[in-house]
């Protein structure tokens, strides 16, 4: 499987769990401390290499930008940001 997450079309995310700072079990472990979790239930980490604040230069969503993010086999998710006094 390939997950990959574009912003606008461009890729600014694309890793494997094996990436990850936490291994998955101890943040679904934390994270289901705090929030009951259902199947179907879509937990997004990110990835090291796509967080924003980490890139040269720094790159953060900004309101009318459109997110899309999948894993291959599995499925798509697809976000339009807006403004925080814009959501309804």
């Amino acid at each position: 499987m390939s997950p990959c997450c574009t912003d606008n079309g461009q890729e600014v995310q694309k890793g494997r769990t094996r990436d990850l700072i936490f291994p998955l079990s101890k943040l679904v472990a934390a994270l289901s401390r705090t929030v009951t979790l259902y199947p179907g239930d879509v937990v997004f980490t990110g990835t090291p290499a796509g967080v924003g604040v980490g890139r040269d230069p720094q790159r953060f969503l900004r309101p009318g930008e459109r997110l899309d993010s999948w894993i291959d086999g599995i499925g798509e998710l697809h976000q339009t940001f807006v403004a925080g006094g814009d959501a309804k």
